[in-house]
């Protein structure tokens, strides 16, 4: 019931603020001593060091990327932030998604999200998180869930195609992307669609020491069917490419390639790319 929701809102918010007041200011703006580089750092690792990654400086949100599972992003944490005034809640990132949508639908009006930062601070993630929150908050309709879908599905192509390991990340992209969201006058997600732009292309014929080629290669040789294999005329073996070992790190504890195939796969039929879009065709350049 709403009451027993509020009633929950109210508890997790008390147990966040006094976690929030052992560690440091959740917002910079009322940092004493805002002006110092120091201060503000020192700031940042008391939260870190207690796994609060966020920390608004007014209604901009800064986090700092934790390379391991917090448990922050459940179906529990989104309706906590959902419809709840910006900074009543300590910050998250699903506040900025929420003030955002709800801003966008009371004006009337075009609204934008800017995530920037440097490699692996944590962008790719923070724009999927994004768009899960949306897929959960936005009403839903059997045609909104299937342009939802699309939307969320985008990312495994995206990332197959512009992603890499990289010395700082083993999923940076490698490219930029500009994603436009379209919404009706109640709030539905109704359409949308992602520009990429300033792809690496260099990094598919040259790789450094530690680096990887885009993942999409590595899925292809580890996970692609017998036949599809035998019918481009490669082997299931990285080592015999030498576009793909250059880097010296074919095999990447952290990624599974073989995995990550079928979810391409799946992601390609499900955004209606046709047989003829999604058949691989045999490359133009030389893999020995």
């Amino acid at each position: 019931s709403l009451e027993e929701r509020c009633q929950r809102i109210l508890q997790d918010m008390e147990g966040s603020l006094t976690a929030r007041d052992r560690v440091g200011i959740q917002d910079f703006v009322l940092l004493d001593a805002y002006t110092s580089e120091t201060a503000f750092m020192d700031n940042l690792r008391k939260r870190f060091n207690e796994n609060l990654i966020y920390t608004y400086i007014g209604t901009l949100l800064v986090s700092v990327n934790p390379y391991k599972e917090l448990g922050i992003y459940t179906k529990k944490q989104m309706d906590i932030y959902m419809g709840v005034n910006f900074f009543e809640l300590p910050p998250h990132i699903f506040a900025l998604a929420d003030n955002v949508y709800r801003t966008m639908i009371s004006e009337t009006n075009n609204h934008f999200i800017l995530i920037s930062g440097e490699s692996g601070a944590g962008k790719t993630e923070a724009s999927k998180t994004v768009l899960q929150f949306y897929a959960v908050c936005c009403p839903s309709t059997r045609l909104l869930d299937n342009v939802r879908d699309r939307l969320l599905l985008s990312n495994p192509v995206l990332e197959a195609f512009g992603n890499a390991k990289t010395l700082k990340n083993d999923n940076s992209s490698r490219f930029g992307k500009y994603m436009d969201i379209q919404f009706d006058h109640q709030g539905a997600a109704v359409g949308g669609h992602i520009l990429s732009y300033l792809l690496e292309k260099s990094r598919v014929v040259h790789q450094n020491r530690g680096e990887r080629n885009f993942h999409i290669f590595y899925q292809l040789v580890e996970g692609g069917e017998d036949e599809l294999l035998r019918w481009l005329g490669l082997e299931r073996n990285c080592q015999k490419y030498r576009y793909l070992i250059q880097g010296e790190c074919a095999k990447v504890s952290s990624i599974n390639d073989k995995s990550d195939w079928k979810t391409v796969q799946k992601a390609l039929t499900i955004i209606e790319f046709s047989e003829k879009d999604i058949e691989v065709r045999r490359s133009q350049i030389d893999w020995s």
